[in-house]
Parts: structure tokens; C-alpha cells; sequence
């Protein structure tokens, strides 16, 4: 005896293709959210820019026997150059309060900041404790620095519970300090923004490298190696 199959009611495979739909879009909102793809930039230079505007710049200085010892002036030798690069308005020389004040050292390095620019000497509220007070100078300059705080951590790296760390995304924190060195370490801020304009070109060494082209010669330099007794090598012209 032959079966004969049916058909299946209309109204049941119209329940079983909603079905399929709501499911597959299900899944797929599932594969997007768990996509390993990072939403940000892992460039910590994009993550923690450093820009360049005015800030305060200091120099706290401690007087040895109420005078200033050489490596002090050398300091303040050092923070008179860098006001004349990049500072503006006044000097600020801050005192304590109180207890600690050395007036020659203050004198000597008044004496010292009014040579590259206007000076005022003012007093500041006095440190508690039994921490020496310092001499600080301070002054507004060009200077570059990290447009957003260090040291945040808003996110568990290591959680289980939750769902993050599912777009494998840097850390908050992420090249923070790197770009922080940069930024103190940099001689002169503008650096960051744009190229310095090119010097001279050595005329000596391109009149060598023409030369040794008009001789069929290689032009470029070369570099001698030789080796140690140990193996290693050294190198010279």
C-alpha cells in the first residue's frame, strides 16, 4: 500500500519560517556583539594624545645651611634658560610660611630669575609635619603633556562575570605612561606638532659622493668590520 505524503498547513509553516527568522537574527546579533574586532583605536597615541599648550612649570629647591649649594644654581641656571625658551608674565618665588625660610638662598635666586624676566617673591601656606619646606619657582610656559589622566582602571581585566573584554580592546590605561615619558622627556614640545625646518646640506660629502659617481664608485660610505679574537666584531671607517 502506497503513503501518500501531505502537505503541511499553511498556518504551521508560517509559525516555523517565523521561527527560522527570529532565530537566525538571534544568532546573529549574538556573532556580531562576540566579534573579536576592536571598536578602538589600539594606538596609545590616539588613546592618550599628548598636546601642547600653557601650564605651570616648577622647581622646588632645598637650601643647604640657608644657602644655595652648586647643584641648586645649576638648577636654577637650568630653569632661567628654560623660561627664556618658552615662558611668559612673571616668576614666582614661593616660601613657606612660618618656619624654614632662608633668606639668602631666597635673594640668591631672586638675584638669579630677574636677569630673564620679571620676578615676585610671595609666601605660601606653611607645610605641617616635619617635612623641610622648599624654595619654588614657578612660572606659566609652553609645555606638552597628556591630555588624559594615568593610572584610571574603570574595567576588571581579569573578570569572568561579565562580558567585557569580548571586542579584545586595550585597556583603559593602555600606553598612558609611555606617552606621559615622551611628553617630559621632549626637548622642545613644538617637536610634536611639526618638523624643525632642515639645515644646510654637508657640501663636502655631496662634492665626495659626486665625485666618486664621476669615477663609476660607489658613493656611499663604507663601513669597515673587522673581527675580535673572541669572535665578536668591531666596526670604523
Amino acid at each position: 500500500m502506497s503513503q501518500v505524503k501531505r502537505a503541511p498547513d499553511a498556518g504551521i509553516a508560517r509559525v516555523m519560517v517565523a521561527v527560522s527568522i527570529l532565530m537566525a537574527s538571534g544568532l546573529g546579533a549574538c556573532v556580531q556583539y562576540a566579534s573579536s574586532d576592536p571598536a578602538l583605536s589600539p594606538d596609545p597615541a590616539v588613546l592618550h594624545p599628548v598636546v601642547v599648550g600653557s601650564a605651570p612649570m616648577t622647581l622646588d629647591l632645598y637650601p643647604t645651611g640657608g644657602a644655595l649649594d652648586p647643584r641648586s644654581r645649576s638648577q636654577i641656571a637650568a630653569f632661567a634658560q628654560k623660561y627664556r625658551r618658552f615662558g611668559s608674565g612673571e616668576i614666582l618665588i614661593l616660601t613657606a610660611g612660618g618656619r624654614g625660610v632662608a633668606p639668602r638662598a631666597v635673594e640668591e635666586t631672586r638675584r638669579v630669575l630677574s636677569a630673564v624676566g620679571p620676578v615676585e617673591v610671595t609666601t605660601r601656606a606653611p607645610i605641617g609635619g616635619g617635612e623641610l619646606p622648599p624654595i619654588r619657582v614657578a612660572f606659566l610656559g609652553l609645555k606638552a603633556q597628556v591630555a588624559t589622566p594615568c593610572g584610571q582602571w574603570p574595567e576588571d581585566l581579569a573578570s569572568g562575570s561579565s562580558l567585557e573584554g569580548w571586542k579584545n580592546e586595550p585597556w583603559a590605561n593602555f600606553g598612558c605612561a609611555t606617552q606621559a615619558t615622551l611628553a617630559a622627556q621632549v626637548d622642545d614640545p613644538r617637536d610634536l606638532i611639526q618638523a624643525r625646518p632642515l639645515g644646510p646640506s654637508d657640501v663636502a660629502m655631496r662634492m665626495r659622493a659626486i665625485e666618486n659617481v664621476r669615477k663609476g664608485q660607489d658613493p656611499g660610505t663604507a663601513w669597515a668590520t673587522t673581527l675580535t679574537p673572541i669572535g665578536g666584531s668591531s666596526g670604523g671607517n
